[in-house]
């Protein structure tokens, strides 16, 4: 077999990343940009935003090209998986692991002029995605340690504006646990049967039969303290009126869910972008109409 051409070997690195599926991107993108505009007052520093966003970007392709790593030798029996460049051969294990280093290393040196607490934080949060691949070995819900590294970006972007993490802050990371762990136990559920079979532990397999209400619960969850944050925050109708809508959307998800059919589910878990674009964009107005009162997070 030929040498792959330059664009062939980068048409793999960009499947194996996932660029081509941003779902994923924007589920991490989305919790950081709630962290930013809170920790800015609704006015953070358009070179901040530009760094996060890029640096989104980056960890979260260097986060799959670990995970598909760690799972080099599970996503083979996997249907939804079978085809991806590390299982049919198309990127090396060593190509993957000098891909993810680069990227990291990428990541970290967009954030050399931040504060220095920043960079310690960057660690934490690429401890975080080179380890949650392998908690689904052993965490009956590793959607939580999901939770906590996708919504690492937010004591991130706190830290980056006012060099500390207030309890609200937690509060919104403790909001993003929630959310991923309904939408991922929603992706969760489409490979139910698969992940039976091969023993690997995922909060569809652990809820059981109480998945959709498991579901609807952290959506719940996560509302609830979005709703005390607007009270904290004391936000006005544009950014209330966001988490109504939010509301409207986690309904609509369960509709799709309740039957459990595997292409439903897929659809349901895809949906989380609108809730994360909603959510974002009333904020993102309120603040522009109606100022920042930032006296209760200090």
């Amino acid at each position: 077999m030929p040498a792959p051409t330059l664009k062939q070997r980068l048409d793999n690195y960009e499947r194996l990343m996932r660029l081509d599926k941003p779902i994923g991107i924007l589920l991490l993108l989305w919790p950081t940009l709630w962290g930013l505009w809170v920790a800015g007052e609704g006015r953070p520093g358009v070179f901040l935003v530009w760094i996060f966003v890029l640096g989104t970007v980056l960890m979260r392709s260097a986060g799959v090209v670990m995970n598909d790593y760690a799972d080099r030798h599970f996503d083979p029996h996997v249907e939804r998986t079978k085809d991806r460049p590390l299982v049919t051969g198309l990127v090396s294990e060593k190509e993957a692991l000098l891909l993810a280093g680069v990227l990291s290393l990428c990541a970290f040196l967009l954030i050399l002029p931040l504060h220095k607490l920043v960079w310690a934080y960057a660690v934490v949060a690429l401890f975080l995605a080179a380890t949650y691949p392998y908690t689904k070995r052993f965490l009956a819900v590793p959607q939580a340690y999901l939770g906590v590294a996708f919504g690492f970006g937010i004591p991130m972007a706190f830290v980056a504006q006012i060099y500390s993490v207030p309890p609200l802050a937690w509060a919104m990371l403790a909001a993003n646990v929630f959310w991923a762990i309904a939408y991922d136990t929603e992706y969760a559920m489409v490979d139910r049967d698969d992940d039976a079979r091969l023993g690997i532990k995922t909060s569809a397999l652990t809820f059981g039969r109480f998945d959709v209400q498991a579901v609807m619960l952290c959506y719940a969850a996560m509302l609830g303290i979005l709703l005390w944050l607007g009270w904290q925050l004391h936000r006005g109708p544009y950014y209330f009126g966001a988490l109504v809508i939010a509301v409207a959307l986690v309904a609509h998800q369960y509709w799709l869910i309740r039957g459990r059919e595997r292409d439903k589910c897929f659809k349901a878990f895809l949906y989380n972008n609108w809730i994360g674009a909603v959510i974002f964009a009333g904020l993102a107005v309120d603040y522009a109409y109606l100022g920042g009162r930032y006296l209760v997070l200090e």
